[in-house]
């Protein structure tokens, strides 16, 4: 009987973890979707995508500089979005797991803020922090 019990737990923890998923899709009509969608393509790697939310010409901290292709071990959650007539800002929660060193924490994590503006009815991203900048027209360098 007990066994039956244990192996009832640990066959309903396993649906749990697998059915997780992924996060729920915010409507890309808004600030915290158009930076979900950006976030999901820098992640994947996929730049063109990427630069497809991004207001043109707006961020200057591309010139001579490489896009930096992102860690493999980030976590990216939404903390806040204020939206106003035209701006909107979106923070978000970028974490880092198995940064390494011999005495290296194995998880970081740091606010950074998303600058949005709306353009022709769009919100589009002025201003991405650091950690997920992509520069239109450039390969990712490692």
């Amino acid at each position: 009987m007990l066994l039956s019990v244990i192996a009832a737990l640990v066959l309903v923890s396993v649906v749990v973890v697998l059915t997780r998923g992924t996060p729920r899709p915010l409507d890309a009509g808004t600030p915290a979707g158009v930076v979900q969608g950006y976030v999901t393509a820098v992640i994947g790697g996929d730049e063109a995508a990427a630069a497809d939310f991004l207001e043109p010409g707006q961020d200057s901290r591309c010139k001579g500089f490489e896009s930096i292709a992102p860690e493999r071990n980030i976590r990216v959650a939404l903390v806040s979005t204020t939206q106003r007539e035209n701006t909107a800002d979106v923070v978000v929660s970028i974490s880092y797991t198995n940064v390494g060193g011999p005495f290296g924490s194995p998880e970081y994590a740091s606010e950074e803020s998303f600058d949005l503006s709306l353009v022709e009815g769009q919100w589009l991203i002025s201003n991405a922090p650091w950690p997920l900048l992509v520069c239109q027209g450039q390969e990712f360098a490692p």
